[in-house]
């Protein structure tokens, strides 16, 4: 039997539009409407009653997709959202897209082909065109962390460059002059945001950021290892590494010890995306924690107002420095052990 990916794919448009156009939505263009029915008499398609029932009933069902499950970050914003959720009386349905574009945009035609009422999105990247149709077509939608620049949706996100400034002046403060950064991939608005702000810091200092300097990973412990390799054999090696996230940090710690170096002694290593564990390494890692909890609870209710009819509104949270001991700081003093009197 032909669904209606199949139907899309024939008629050579996306998911949202076949949905458009079984739903009678006045946006599609006259051609695609036409290729559309096409498509569906030539399939032999019988449009589901869950998918049509998609704009003319509620399910209190909200659509997430998330850029990788296995981050600490976006498990713990996954949780807040459901919770949230839960409390205003919708249940969540998750896609993790795994940072694959591709993967994304399945799960998003999946939650668009069922009986969402709306959807919560981290992009990837900056270009699919399935959530471009979708947030044109009026599906209620908010993103999360991450965002498409030019597109008209809410957005929930917390602002970075005032804990990055902190964080250079932090390593500043601690001698460091020759600093290095793992960057997420260039595509996403975190990515280039969190490149952008560590140059804009170094040059408060009279510093600058040479290409050498700049890894690309992904978002991934492996390209967080791969860099950091690629940093030590340098014939002169950072200082200190900033990783854009927190799993690339953990893959670059890997790559010092691997090589038999110590943090902070060799080289110092610092994080953006605090986690739970960064407390239990050794050394415990410096990080940039942002407020995840509180990000997932306003996206779900700004996702409910669009839903609900009121107009919702972006948010933007401050992140903040947690200063630990892989950049070199000083250990905490030691509590003086108790004197035991001794009795006779």
């Amino acid at each position: 039997m032909a669904s209606i990916k199949d139907v899309a794919a024939e008629a050579g448009v996306s998911v949202a539009t076949v949905s458009r156009v079984l739903n009678d939505h006045p946006s599609v263009s006259a051609d695609a409407r036409t290729r559309v029915r096409a498509a569906v008499q030539a399939l032999g398609y019988r449009p589901n009653a869950v998918a049509r029932s998609l704009r003319t009933d509620t399910t209190r069902t909200l659509g997430l997709v998330i850029s990788d499950v296995l981050n600490p970050y976006f498990t713990e914003l996954a949780r807040s959202v459901e919770e949230e959720a839960r409390a205003l009386g919708y249940s969540v349905v998750i896609g993790n897209a795994d940072e694959r574009p591709d993967l994304q945009d399945h799960h998003v035609a999946t939650l668009l082909d069922r009986r969402i009422d709306g959807l919560l999105v981290s992009p990837t990247d900056g270009g699919s065109p399935l959530m471009l149709d979708a947030a044109r077509a009026g599906t209620p939608m908010v993103f999360v962390d991450r965002w498409i620049p030019g597109v008209d949706v809410p957005v929930v996100r917390s602002d970075g460059r005032a804990a990055v400034r902190d964080l250079v002046a932090h390593l500043h403060g601690l001698g460091h002059r020759r600093l290095a950064i793992i960057a997420g991939p260039a595509a996403t608005t975190t990515g280039r945001e969190r490149v952008e702000a560590f140059r804009e810091a170094l040059g408060a200092y009279g510093l600058e950021l040479p290409d050498a300097y700049i890894g690309q990973g992904d978002f991934q412990a492996e390209s967080g290892r791969r860099v950091t390799e690629g940093f030590l054999d340098l014939p002169e090696p950072p200082e200190a590494v900033f990783a854009a996230d927190n799993l690339m940090a953990l893959g670059a710690l890997d790559a010092v010890r691997a090589r038999g170096m110590r943090v902070p002694r060799d080289v110092a290593l610092a994080a953006f995306d605090d986690i739970p564990w960064f407390v239990h390494t050794d050394p415990p890692v410096t990080a940039i924690a942002q407020p995840t909890g509180a990000l997932g609870r306003a996206a779900v209710r700004a996702l409910v107002d669009r839903i609900e009819g009121r107009t919702p509104r972006s948010v933007t949270l401050p992140a903040r420095l947690v200063v630990r001991r892989s950049c070199g700081e000083p250990a905490p003093p030691q509590s003086p052990s108790p004197v035991r009197r001794s009795t006779t």
